[in-house]
């Protein structure tokens, strides 16, 4: 966990799949002027552990490790960002602590908002995968088509910071979230509950995830979906505007909490 200097109160950034504190170089300069960032990764990803138990993994004991943290940090309420898996992550918190949620910004999730068929293949594909990686280990996660590493769309500050994080990766922290984060992971039909102010930043140009943006932006309560020219991950392949649009979101709500 990175926690940096800022002013305001704490928001806390959580990646996606085979990223890591790297993902956000290019939001924390923006973020640290109003807020102070805090960086956590997941299990396997970069200095974080790679616990054998796999209940650690599941989205619920995520949602209470957040949970710690904040009271750790000694504060009330606070804020969230999520890319990815992280955003699956970041989402089931806010509706599990809508009290705790200042308010809660997060980006294209096909594993928290895509339907029953893209589950369906997930988890058709998971327990392959898993054994792939811990038979093959790195060599193999770093030729996976799920590796941010391969888009050619990522800032290049960006994609050096990655190149480091990708190092760090452990076989058996990811294979146990291939198994144990990702196959219970969709929000979906929770998304009524949400109580906490919440930002999309969807990226349009990736085309899978038109149809969970379009369920969440019909389903979810307390809602706003902000359309931008980028792919998976906006907040790393167009950081201005992502940083432009979350501030604008995220000061209006700080400034009434």
């Amino acid at each position: 966990m990175d926690i940096h200097d800022g002013d305001g109160p704490p928001v806390v950034l959580v990646h996606g799949m085979m990223a890591g504190r790297g993902l956000w170089a290019a939001n924390l300069d923006s973020l640290r002027t109003y807020l102070t960032p805090v960086v956590v990764e997941l299990y396997g990803h970069g200095r974080s552990q790679s616990p054998d138990d796999g209940e650690l993994y599941t989205p619920a004991s995520y949602s209470a490790r957040f949970d710690r943290l904040r009271q750790s940090l000694g504060v009330d309420r606070w804020l969230l960002i999520g890319q990815s898996l992280g955003a699956s992550l970041t989402l089931r918190y806010a509706i599990d602590h809508p009290e705790d949620v200042i308010a809660h910004a997060f980006t294209n999730s096909a594993s928290a908002l895509n339907g029953e068929s893209w589950r369906t293949a997930v988890l058709a594909s998971v327990g392959p995968q898993a054994a792939r990686v811990r038979a093959s280990g790195l060599e193999y996660l770093a030729k996976s088509r799920t590796n941010p590493l391969r888009s050619r769309s990522i800032v290049p500050s960006v994609r050096a910071e990655f190149e480091s994080d990708v190092a760090l990766m452990n076989p058996t922290g990811i294979a146990n979230s291939m198994e144990h984060t990702t196959p219970t992971t969709s929000i979906r039909e929770r998304l009524a509950e949400n109580r906490a102010p919440c930002l999309l930043v969807a990226g349009a140009n990736e085309k899978g995830f038109a149809d969970g943006c379009a369920f969440a932006e019909a389903h979810m309560s307390m809602l706003t979906v902000e359309r931008v020219e980028a792919g998976h991950s906006p907040n790393a392949e167009i950081p201005d505007t992502f940083n432009d649009v979350v501030e604008r979101f995220f000061r209006t709500h700080v400034s009434q909490g």
